[in-house]
């Protein structure tokens, strides 16, 4: 099938390779302009650009996809569908009717569940056991084109984002081709979204910071929900620290404790690190980052700067 691929970050790789590998035509291929990243700020090109050139496929970058000289260069470009995997920017309507087969999308979620810029996160964030993968019929709504394939992906409770955004990532890139391969061949069906969804927006700085009179299993989905980015934290002895990595603790000789302990307040040390009292239950910490610092073992932490049992993150 003659093909316009347009993605720009790493989630969007598998499904290019995958689109390449399995001899599609890729006329083109959009991302978003090379912008600075990084501490120096250098002017960086994406992902998606990178991998494209490697494969000397024509790459482009317009600022706005909606102009008069995108369409027209769209048009020439003649698709015969338009494969959009993160891209970052709204297709227009013209646009959207523009290949015979469609625009086709990827999203990280079980459609209608989880619509908007960050399902990956909120899935991990809310506790799910499971999301999963969706190709879709695009058209001007967020997310709302009617559904073409779906796959499911469980959640352990120790997955943090990461992982699942990688899993996610190789899993979309096989649905996606079954998907072109299925319209190609006319054994796809769409199916209109239920009316029933929920959202997954930006995250927010307010959504960074730990709450310790949450319950222990909400800020344990808070802390992996939000790695490796851009990571939890909080405050201790008025230095900001990102927690990286907890386990939920089984009550066990700190239940005494707990009844003169506050939320925030380490209550013991353990091999891997030290448990918190939370809102409901306790917490273990066993990875985390001092501002400035390198990541290292809570345990670490809590010897090198000499902690005392009671002291309290806030």
């Amino acid at each position: 099938m003659r093909l316009v691929f347009m993605g720009t970050p790493s989630f969007a790789l598998p499904s290019l390779r995958a689109i390449y590998g399995a001899g599609h035509s890729i006329v083109g291929v959009f991302t978003q302009p090379d912008r600075p990243a990084g501490r120096g700020k250098r002017v960086t090109a994406s992902p998606i650009k990178i991998l494209a050139e490697s494969l000397n496929l024509p790459v482009f970058q317009p600022v706005k996809i909606k102009t008069v000289e995108t369409v027209d260069l769209l048009k020439k470009l003649k698709p015969e569908c338009i494969v959009v995997v993160a891209y970052g920017q709204i297709l227009s309507k013209e646009i959207l009717e523009l290949p015979y087969y469609g625009c086709v999308n990827l999203h990280a979620s079980l459609l209608p569940a989880y619509r908007g810029a960050a399902p990956i996160h909120w899935a991990v964030l809310n506790g799910e056991s499971k999301t999963g993968v969706t190709t879709m019929l695009m058209d001007e709504g967020l997310d709302t084109g009617d559904m073409l394939m779906t796959r499911e992906y469980g959640i352990s409770s120790s997955a943090n984002t990461g992982e699942v955004h990688d899993a996610l990532a190789k899993m979309g890139a096989e649905v996606l081709l079954e998907t072109i391969t299925g319209l190609e061949k006319g054994t796809v069906r769409s199916t209109p979204q239920p009316f029933e969804f929920t959202y997954a927006p930006l995250l927010k700085r307010e959504h960074e910071k730990i709450d310790w009179s949450w319950s222990a299993s909400i800020i344990h989905n808070r802390i992996r929900g939000l790695n490796p980015w851009p990571g939890a934290f909080s405050n201790f002895r008025g230095e900001r620290v990102k927690i990286w990595q907890s386990k939920l603790s089984v009550r066990d000789s700190d239940q005494d404790r707990a009844q003169e302990s506050l939320p925030g307040e380490i209550v013991s040390l353990t091999e891997q690190g030290f448990k918190v009292q939370t809102g409901e239950g306790f917490l273990e910490i066993t990875e985390l980052q001092p501002a400035g610092k390198k990541k290292m073992s809570a345990f670490d932490f809590f010897n090198g700067r000499r902690i005392k049992i009671g002291e309290i993150f806030e």
